[in-house]
């Protein structure tokens, strides 16, 4: 039997459990990562077809860094207070950016 607190902390998709993202993230933050992380998903496909083992290890690295920044992996967020998540957010963005610069918009 699952508690509520199971239901807040973790989504199931055809049978297999999987870590929401962090709710205390800002709207904006929480877009930010995940553009990151379909550009980085993206770039790992277009590396494997290319045949290029750097590159698709770079990409998933850039996968990584915004799952850990969205806090889908690495410690669980709800044991942590809503500040060293935060930090830990805006750290991954920081390093996605200076990785990959998000699109330029118009």
């Amino acid at each position: 039997m699952t508690d509520a607190a199971d239901d807040d902390h973790w989504l199931v998709i055809d049978g297999r459990r999987w870590r929401r993202t962090d709710p205390e993230l800002s709207e904006e933050a929480a877009d930010r990562l995940r553009s990151h992380l379909g550009r980085a998903r993206s770039a790992v496909r277009t590396a494997k077809r290319a045949d290029d083992d750097d590159a698709v290890a770079a990409a998933r690295r850039r996968v990584d860094l915004a799952k850990h920044g969205l806090g889908e992996r690495g410690p669980r967020w709800w044991e942590d207070d809503v500040a060293a998540r935060r930090a830990r957010a805006d750290e991954a963005l920081e390093a996605l950016d200076g990785l990959a610069p998000p699109p330029r918009e118009g």
